[in-house]
């Protein structure tokens, strides 16, 4: 590196200095036009030196300055929205005897998941939210939540967070309605979740295009996802991906200008959701030996969704490819909890979609410049 600095050193004095000093009696008689000719010279060569001292260059090009993320303090925001599904499960009782949907929420356990300990998930700082956090998180706000079975049972734990034990038994049961949608407004705090039926991207596609011919309110909070009853009822990737894409360019449309959500001025208390927030409900990993029908394990093999997780990545309707939802990996979370999470080999274990409620929580944190 230095060879490179002494002769960008000497063709400077050679190509620029030499003329100048070879001029400098002709400009004598204007001293100020010749430190003017010098200072402009001597800056340009520094701007063409720079790039040969690095610690020069960063010191130039850092911002210096410029606020952190409020759930990092030395990592940036897409490093912390990347670490959101590095989570670890503890089970020390697991009792999932029973397939159905319903019995494998309520299961009775003794578990626990956590954030991974390593240093960059660490330094994001990320939190589980109290039923108080959250409350003043949603407050005053609308959350859509659009899918199959998978968005409802994260729509359980959603509620398990904000209402408690003893309200969701009173709720429980218009919750596990088949193929129903449910709507509640917790009068507390002035929000309001729909939770809509939509097991198909066709579904979802209805809804976006609902909410434009209709020139209503966008919720302040959406999450949508299906992929199951595709993979299952019409097997074919490509069509799903084109149906993606579709979905992708009407969510764009639906996406007003994003502002900051409101604060209190010290940056340090949750405030309500103003500002438009979308999610996609990732597939969970699905076990193939323990689905419950031959045409279950024939349909909805690991080479199917494979295929449609790569249709789904293609498609840009993902933040990390460009698209406006950013991803809830159910897969990862799920795949991470493990086989005795599940009795069918597609529903898991409540702590999976609890694990899910918090990443979102946190996720809006983050792009929001809140912290606890």
């Amino acid at each position: 590196m230095w060879g490179a600095v002494q002769l960008g050193v000497l063709a400077a004095f050679l190509v620029l200095f030499v003329p100048v000093g070879m001029a400098g009696w002709h400009l004598s008689r204007n001293k100020m036009l010749f430190f003017s000719c010098a200072l402009f010279i001597t800056l340009a060569v520094c701007v063409h030196l720079t790039p040969y001292f690095p610690s020069v260059s960063s010191m130039l090009s850092s911002p210096g300055s410029l606020p952190l993320s409020s759930s990092s303090s030395n990592g940036n925001l897409d490093s912390c929205i990347s670490l959101l599904h590095q989570v670890a499960f503890d089970f020390q009782k697991l009792n999932n005897e029973n397939s159905s949907v319903e019995n494998t929420v309520r299961s009775s356990s003794e578990e626990s998941w956590k954030w991974i300990e390593s240093e960059p998930v660490v330094q994001c700082d990320f939190h589980k939210l109290s039923m108080s956090d959250a409350s003043d998180l949603f407050n005053g706000s609308w959350v859509v939540v659009a899918g199959d079975s998978q968005a409802r049972l994260f729509v359980v734990s959603l509620l398990e967070l904000l209402l408690g034990e003893s309200e969701m038994e009173m709720i429980r049961g218009d919750l596990f309605k088949r193929h129903s949608d449910y709507n509640i407004l917790i009068d507390e705090i002035g929000m309001k979740l729909d939770f809509i039926w939509a097991p198909y991207v066709s579904n979802l596609t209805d809804l976006v295009l609902g909410f434009e011919e209709k020139k209503s309110p966008y919720p302040d909070v959406f999450v949508i996802g299906t992929g199951l009853w595709d993979m299952l009822h019409i097997n074919n990737a490509t069509d799903y991906g084109v149906s993606l894409k579709l979905l992708g360019d009407l969510v764009v449309l639906l996406l007003p200008v994003p502002s900051d959500f409101v604060n209190d001025g010290a940056g340090t208390n949750l405030v309500s959701v103003r500002s438009p927030n979308f999610f996609w409900l990732g597939m969970p990993k699905l076990i193939n030996s323990m689905l419950n029908t031959d045409e279950k394990q024939e349909k909805m093999s690991d080479v199917m969704w494979r295929a449609y997780t790569d249709e789904l990545y293609s498609s840009k309707l993902l933040r990390q490819s460009g698209g406006p939802l950013l991803l809830l990996d159910i897969h990862a979370l799920s795949n991470n909890c493990g086989t005795h999470c599940t009795a069918d080999g597609m529903h898991y274990h409540r702590v999976v979609y609890e694990a899910a409620v918090h990443v979102m929580l946190n996720g809006l944190l983050i792009e929001s410049n809140q912290k606890l």
